[in-house]
């Protein structure tokens, strides 16, 4: 199968401000990467590694906000404030523009590809930025938090203030997702993992400055740190793609003249469920949390236990765009299966560790910081959670080949699936009303994901067949 991928000249291809031994091997990284050469191990790891570090830098600053948290004053208010409203409601908002990596990762191909989906991406970030404000600074807030999610009345006005402060997030994560495509298109993925480790930078400042003043609320300092350290990365970014951008971008040949709206968009939408369903369940699993027993508790554990099994699933999540971007290169399907099966055993293992161990206490007691009943609470809630790193490793792997063929409508239909799951299994206990919440979000979760990895392996099969030939 012919590669999309077209290499510029030698003399176009890393024109910034390098030193010539550095544009050398930069140049030399991205023929390796185009050529039509059989896929090695070697190089799925060479894309994959710092595609997983961000993901783990990412999630990881959620577990270092939880540790913030549960060391300043009232620590089960502001971690259900934080878990609850801000963050459950900023990713719900977001979570329309989460997949422009996948998307910038398959379709800009080209300058003219690249300035459509920047087009969309503006309009994206204009959008869903004005939505946020609304939210946060209108009414419609207090419609949301009592009449919908009816949350505790104590985390109310905290949660408040910490989604107003978050008003320019989505805007700094939109336009580095749709950057980042590019960058791990022409074999600059190291890059995506340096900006994330600056953005993390400045998140563990902010969030020892809280630490140290203990006069500002940990919503606050959360929120701050969030909004800021995601800024810092885009800008990052934006100065890190500009030579790409400028040199190689406009030298490629046009690749994909049709890619018009109506096309994006049809390619897009479906792909966009996923995210939308899995971010914009937050606030729904926080409404049905806050009506079943143990409501603060279960809010407060919510964040640190989901969170683990998120950092656990780095590197099935990163597993999509390197299927995405590598599954046309000559043995490819194979090696990527196989990549596949290594990163979910090593997932589960890990996982059974925390689970099992003494490691579980380390985890969420000493790093999390939380104490009893929290501690014991989540302990017991990760042995559910801890088979969702592992399916997600294997889901990550059949929504890229269906990405890379373009039968995203697919991945919707399992979507779908998945949200009834869980929508039914949240009723039932809420209608129950005997189980603790976090307990039944936690099997929700779990139990929609492992029927969706399931429906996209059977709907995956004749592009898998077809791949095999």
């Amino acid at each position: 199968m012919q590669s999309p991928f077209k290499v510029a000249d030698r003399d176009s291809v890393g024109m910034d401000a390098d030193t010539p031994r550095s544009n050398k091997a930069r140049l030399s990284n991205l023929i390796e990467h185009n050529a039509p050469y059989p896929l090695t191990l070697r190089r799925i790891v060479q894309m994959w590694w710092p595609l997983v570090a961000s993901w783990v830098m990412i999630i990881g600053e959620g577990t270092l906000m939880v540790a913030m948290i549960t060391r300043l004053p009232q620590p089960e208010i502001n971690l259900a404030a934080v878990g609850g409203i801000v963050r459950a409601m900023t990713f719900a908002i977001e979570s329309p523009i989460l997949m422009l990596l996948t998307a910038s990762a398959t379709l800009c191909k080209d300058w003219n590809s690249y300035r459509r989906l920047r087009t969309f991406t503006i309009w994206g970030i204009l959008i869903l930025t004005g939505m946020h404000a609304v939210i946060a600074l209108t009414p419609v807030y207090d419609l949301l938090t009592e009449g919908l999610i009816h949350a505790p009345s104590e985390i109310i006005e905290p949660g408040r203030i910490g989604l107003m402060i978050t008003i320019p997030y989505l805007a700094a994560v939109a336009y580095r997702r749709l950057n980042h495509g590019v960058l791990i298109r022409f074999g600059y993925s190291r890059a995506i993992a340096f900006g994330t480790g600056v953005r993390l930078a400045f998140v563990i400042a902010i969030l020892f400055a809280g630490l140290t003043l203990r006069a500002i609320p940990g919503v606050i300092v959360a929120a701050l740190a969030m909004t800021i350290g995601v800024t810092v990365e885009a800008i990052y970014i934006e100065l890190r793609i500009r030579p790409v951008r400028r040199t190689q971008l406009p030298t490629v040949q046009v690749l994909d003249v049709n890619l018009t709206t109506r096309r994006f968009l049809r390619f897009y939408i479906p792909l966009a469920t996923t995210s939308i369903a899995m971010f914009a369940m937050q606030p729904i699993v926080s409404a049905a949390l806050s009506r079943m027993p143990a409501p603060i508790l279960s809010l407060a554990v919510w964040s640190p236990v989901v969170s683990s099994a998120m950092l656990l699933a780095s590197g099935g999540t990163a597993i999509v765009d390197v299927v995405v971007t590598l599954l046309d290169r000559p043995n490819g399907l194979a090696r990527l299966r196989h990549f596949t099966r290594l990163q979910v055993i090593m997932t589960g293992v890990v996982a059974f560790a925390i689970a099992a161990t003494p490691a579980g206490a380390l985890w969420f007691g000493a790093v999390s910081g939380l104490t009893e009943p929290m501690l014991g609470v989540a302990r017991n809630a990760f042995w559910i959670a801890m088979i969702y790193p592992v399916t997600l490793g294997i889901y990550g792997f059949y929504q890229g080949v269906l990405t890379h063929v373009h039968q995203t409508r697919r991945i919707t239909e399992g979507v779908f699936l998945y949200i009834v799951i869980y929508l039914t299994i949240l009723a039932l206990g809420v209608f129950v009303d005997q189980v603790d919440g976090i307990y039944v979000g936690i099997g929700a979760l779990v139990t929609a994901t492992i029927a969706q990895t399931i429906w996209l392996c059977f709907r995956s099969g004749s592009a898998i067949k077809t791949l095999e030939r």
